[in-house]
C-alpha cells in the first residue's frame, strides 16, 4: 500500500521503499493455520522497515513457545519455521525439497487470505485518504474478510412484537483454536 507523498524530506525518506521504488506502508497478518481466523494485524509501518523487524516486535505478545510458519523474509527468528533458502552454487537436498513443499502448502491458505483483504482496492492501491484514517480503513476491512470467511459472527436480535432489529451482536471463537497451533505471519 502506497500513501500520499510526504512532502517534507525527512519524512519522505521515512516511508520510501526502495525495493518497491515508492513510499509504502507495511501490515503483516496473522492467521491461524488453513486462514480460519485473522489473529493480529500489524498495520502502518513505514516501507524500509523489515518484515522480520516487524515481526520481532510482534512475538512479545505471544507465548514463547507458540510456534509460527512463514516465508522466506523471517529466516532467522527462531519460533518461525521457514523455507530451506538454495545455498549459493549448490541444490537443496531432496528432504528439504519436500519440507518446503509441505509448508508452502499449508501457507498456500494465508496468501489466499491477503487475496480476499487486497479484493478491497482501498488496501491494495494508493490510500488517498489522510494517513490518519488507514488503521481504521484496514480493520474495516479486515472484519469484512472476517465476517466473509466465517470468524465473525453477526447475531440479529428483533423485536418479538414489531419485528424491528432491537440490537446486532457480535461474537467469534478464535481462542480456542489458538492453543500452540502453528500460527502463519504474512
Amino acid at each position: 500500500m502506497s500513501p500520499r507523498q510526504p512532502s517534507d524530506c525527512q519524512e519522505q525518506k521515512k516511508y520510501y521503499s526502495g525495493k518497491q521504488q515508492r513510499h509504502t506502508l507495511k501490515n503483516q497478518f496473522i492467521v491461524l493455520p488453513k486462514a480460519q481466523d485473522i489473529i493480529d494485524v500489524v498495520m502502518g509501518k513505514p516501507g524500509p522497515m523489515s518484515n522480520i523487524k516487524i515481526c520481532r516486535q510482534t512475538l512479545s505478545k505471544f507465548d514463547v513457545q507458540q510456534t509460527f510458519s512463514g516465508d522466506k523474509a523471517y529466516i532467522g527468528e527462531t519460533q518461525i519455521k521457514t523455507p530451506y533458502k538454495k545455498p549459493k552454487k549448490g541444490e537443496l537436498t531432496e528432504s528439504q525439497k519436500k519440507e518446503n513443499k509441505a509448508l508452502s502448502s499449508n501457507r498456500i491458505f494465508v496468501e489466499h487470505l491477503i487475496r480476499v483483504v487486497k479484493v478491497f482496492k482501498v488496501v491494495q492501491e494508493r490510500f488517498r485518504l489522510q494517513k490518519s484514517r488507514y488503521k481504521s480503513v484496514l480493520l474495516t476491512v479486515c472484519g469484512l474478510v472476517r465476517l466473509r470467511i466465517g470468524s465473525l459472527i453477526l447475531r440479529i436480535i428483533e423485536s418479538e412484537k414489531s419485528g424491528e432489529v432491537i440490537d446486532v451482536k457480535m461474537s467469534h471463537s478464535f481462542i480456542s483454536k489458538l492453543d500452540f497451533v502453528s500460527l502463519n505471519p504474512d
